[in-house]
């Protein structure tokens, strides 16, 4: 059985960054509501408390029962988590006169303390909060502290119960990581044995016997995480699994015969769907942005539907979930609101009558990237910048036409393919070309023109959930403009996105 931290979770933003930072040192955890945590069996090694938006001192600050966890399993509370311990057990948690956030420098650590092994005094800590732990109950000690905050550490005396005021999973603490290491390694007893290998070995032994003889059908992106999960049910079931790539006619210049060659290297059983007409028909005269997802993820379900049911036998779906998304969907306050439809296609399973598999769903989108890795899979196709599910019908602002698609996969080839020309396509997360509904005027030899408008754009990020813009060096965006303006006829105009995310999303639509 594979042993695991839990993390419980109050709401931070952090919390998804402290799992990262422990799979980081090949030690599994998992992420829960503070309320809705599974049973504590032999493989929970120990677990976290996550910081919060709330103040412990607010009525409805989230209240945590851990009756079954604090005296008998290694615990660590994080900013609010340790700020609920001092609180709950006879302490007092004051709101602090200036509010400490950001950089702070640890003047005196305890290094009889496990949790402290090799920190370095005047290391630097990242500090996040409102309230300051004033008095500590009879039974806790202090084992940091910073010039401002006397009680950035403590333990509970005879306990393996820890609280650190600061965020350890937070690049600017800058021995975080060896906290952590610290305490999942020596104080709860982790092995370090959770590896990409160790998980293709027991997610391939776990998809055998789930899946047994039964036929899966799968929708290939050509992305990461559907490429990944075909493979690891690949070397589970074999030829059981049929793989569909639907070409919705909104995919990039070449992209249907590219990926569909790429797979059959790989040895998938992979049927390709031309539909590009019967996407394109629905859309006409759309403009609406929601509208335009919908109609493509109800077509797509038709589409997949239809290539489904000449399968005999199929009795599951695969899909390529990934933990971000299973976290969000039971997150402490609910799935966050709604900024656009998901462009993972849900109904599919309900419309076929067909059991889910997930095989990724454990993952972050960087392990999905090393699993891949170490089943060999190429690295065009694990470096892939994300490409949305709706493809260039939500870069094509306004009404679709096959014109504009053509128009800007013309584009969105050269800016891609110059990206990898010069050594900048590994730089960026994620890149892509936006034909705008506008036109401008412009100078042509004698003439003047009146044409579209393209924007460029370029982020890095790792989960697509906050992002920057890339600083693109300006002789490359010069000639990509140029070659955009002498080669596409239709645009006389090149300009850059420079927001980032927030308040921008990444897509224009």
């Amino acid at each position: 059985m594979q042993e695991k931290i839990l993390i419980l979770d109050f709401g931070s933003q952090y919390t998804q960054l402290i799992a990262r930072r422990v799979r980081e040192l090949n030690v599994y955890c998992e992420i829960h509501p503070f309320n809705k945590y599974p049973g504590l069996d032999e493989t929970v090694k120990g677990v976290i408390l996550s910081g919060s938006p709330f103040s412990v001192r607010d009525k409805n600050a989230p209240v945590p029962d851990l009756s079954k966890i604090k005296g008998k399993l290694p615990l660590l509370g994080v900013c609010y988590g340790a700020q609920y311990l001092a609180q709950n057990y006879g302490g007092l948690v004051e709101a602090s006169d200036s509010r400490e956030y950001g950089r702070a420098n640890m003047k005196y650590i305890d290094h009889e303390s496990e949790l402290f092994r090799e920190i370095e005094v005047d290391s630097q800590v990242w500090m996040s909060h409102g309230d300051t732990i004033m008095k500590l109950p009879e039974d806790f000690r202090i084992i940091g502290s910073t010039s401002d905050v006397e009680v950035a550490a403590y333990q509970i005396e005879e306990e393996t119960t820890f609280g650190i005021q600061f965020h350890p999973e937070v690049y600017h603490t800058t021995q975080g990581l060896q906290i952590l290491n610290n305490f999942v390694v020596d104080v709860c007893g982790c092995r370090r044995d959770w590896t990409p290998a160790s998980f293709v070995e027991e997610t391939v032994e776990g998809l055998k016997k789930q899946l047994g003889d039964d036929k899966v059908v799968l929708g290939l992106s050509g992305g990461v995480d559907s490429s990944v999960a075909a493979m690891l049910l690949h070397k589970a079931i074999g030829t059981q699994l049929t793989c569909i790539f639907v070409d919705n006619g909104l995919l990039r210049k070449h992209e249907y015969e590219n990926v569909l060659d790429s797979y059959k290297h790989m040895g998938l059983n992979v049927i390709g769907v031309d539909a590009k007409d019967l996407f394109l028909g629905e859309l006409n005269g759309v403009s609406d942005p929601e509208k335009k997802r919908k109609i493509i993820g109800r077509v797509f379900i038709e589409v997949f539907d239809s290539e489904a049911k000449k399968i005999p036998g199929v009795k599951w779906l695969a899909q390529g979930t990934i933990y971000p998304d299973v976290i969000e969907s039971v997150s402490v306050n609910g799935p966050s609101a709604t900024i656009k439809s998901h462009h993972n296609v849900g109904g599919l399973p309900e419309k076929m009558h067909l059991k889910v598999v997930e095989p990724l769903k454990l993952l972050f989108k960087d392990e999905v990237r090393r699993v891949g890795h170490e089943m060999k899979i190429s690295p065009t196709i694990l470096g892939r910048h994300p490409f949305p599910g709706p493809g260039l019908a939500i870069r094509i602002l306004g009404e679709i036409t096959p014109e504009k698609v053509a128009l800007l996969q013309e584009v969105d080839h050269i800016f891609i393919e110059g990206l990898r020309k010069h050594d900048l396509y590994d730089q960026v997360w994620q890149a892509g070309a936006m034909l705008l509904p506008v036109q401008s005027v412009g100078v042509m030899g004698d003439e003047r023109t009146y044409e579209s408008v393209v924007s460029l754009r370029a982020v890095t990020s790792t989960d697509g959930m906050t992002a920057d813009w890339v600083h693109l060096p300006y002789e490359f965006l010069g000639k990509i403009s140029s070659e955009i303006i002498n080669r596409v006829r239709g645009v006389n105009r090149v300009v850059y996105d420079i927001s980032s995310k927030p308040p921008a999303t990444i897509e224009w639509e």
